[in-house]
């Protein structure tokens, strides 16, 4: 058995201070006041559930498309930045590079080594998005559902991958209002995977058609997304007023401003927003550096730039996601953990992981007074 005494815990409703958490056999076994004990080793620290990331490109020099090992890489790397679960996440790509990545997901949960992050089902940014909005997304790769073949590939083609490798593929973003999508996110759902709107220029209309049709999630909220105006809502208008919609939002205080993200927070609430990095490669390297998003070259400044200055992802991690909500927009510990692991685990029905409480898995990270990592276990295991 394994005990931590002495941090302030961070519960699901509250902080306790000078806690003990024991763990045995990857679970938790018990939480309690460890006051009145003689080993306070962690008094100043805080521990909090394990980071999960539902949209991160890449970190440390590794991109997902990089490969058949980069998800392996990816997930030894993630766990000093606290994340203990994290769904690999591509750019819209041809199809054997698809192909190569799911495999890679496979292969990278079949042989989980205990002491890397947990790879979860690859959240596609898909190539059904709507080109005017596509960002750093390769023009070149945006289809339609139901496109002919242009002399590479279709869209089916890229169907074909997702229904080849299905319980690799969780998230798939998709814009509403792109031709064939409306009648696609049903079909989606009806397979398991949960459709989230995104890279999209759908009007309030459309967007609500796509929740009504099944989407739940949100990709990085108002980031290449209709603006959010009192005459004209748009998708953010859709999702904000949506309870059946958790969004995703990029809190690195350069995609979206912290009064944005604390107006986010105050109309859905903690439960439904999960803080993401939508990092890249650039993630955890120094900036003025270079790294690669899906093959392209990206500048790491603030945040990660293609060439042409178009912003193309973040060099953000999860633990400087936490530090930045707590410190720069001001939320509370415990709203802060609920979005960098409660909400993500609940909307991905991972019912024994996001939280620290009796028998939930034993995925914590120990955070100096600084917010900083010191630690991090992955079903009790410390990395």
């Amino acid at each position: 058995m394994t005990r931590l005494t002495g941090a302030t815990i961070v519960l699901p409703d509250r902080l306790l201070a000078e806690g003990q958490i024991d763990f045995d056999g990857g679970r938790i076994l018990d939480i309690s006041d460890a006051a009145s004990s003689s080993g306070r080793e962690l008094a100043g620290h805080y521990i909090v559930p394990g980071f999960i990331d539902v949209h991160v490109h890449g970190v440390a020099g590794t991109d997902s498309l990089d490969g058949a090992d980069a998800i392996a890489r990816m997930a030894a790397a993630l766990p000093r930045f606290g994340v203990t679960a994290f769904c690999p996440t591509s750019v819209a790509c041809p199809p054997r590079d698809l192909a190569e990545m799911l495999r890679g997901i496979r292969r990278a949960r079949q042989t989980a080594i205990p002491t890397s992050s947990r790879v979860l089902p690859a959240h596609l940014e898909s190539n059904f998005i709507n080109p005017a909005f596509r960002g750093a997304q390769p023009q070149a790769c945006i289809r339609t559902p139901h496109d002919l073949p242009d002399g590479e590939f279709s869209g089916r083609d890229i169907l074909d991958e997702i229904a080849a490798a299905r319980p690799d593929v969780g998230i798939i973003t998709v814009a509403p209002e792109v031709a064939g999508v409306l009648e696609l996110i049903p079909q989606l759902v009806r397979q398991g995977h949960r459709v989230s709107l995104g890279h999209s220029g759908a009007t309030y209309e459309q967007a609500r058609a796509g929740i009504l049709a099944g989407a739940r999630h949100a990709t990085h909220l108002f980031n290449r997304m209709t603006p959010l105006d009192h005459r004209a809502p748009g998708l953010a208008g859709a999702v904000l007023e949506s309870p059946d919609v958790a969004a995703e939002i990029v809190c690195d205080g350069v995609h979206v401003h912290p009064a944005a993200v604390r107006a986010a927070v105050a109309a859905k609430g903690a439960s439904k927003i999960m803080a993401i990095t939508d990092g890249t490669a650039g993630s955890g390297l120094l900036r003025g550096g270079r790294a690669t998003l899906g093959g392209r070259t990206l500048t790491l400044g603030d945040a990660a730039y293609l060439d042409d200055g178009t912003l193309a992802g973040s060099v953000l991690t999860m633990d400087a996601a936490f530090r930045i909500l707590v410190r720069t927009m001001g939320f509370s510990l415990v709203e802060a953990a609920q979005m960098c692991a409660s909400t993500a685990a609940r909307e991905l029905g991972l019912k024994e992981s996001g939280v620290i409480a009796p028998g939930a898995f034993a995925d914590l990270v120990v955070l100096d007074p600084d917010l900083n990592v010191v630690g991090t276990y992955i079903s009790g295991i410390r990395a």
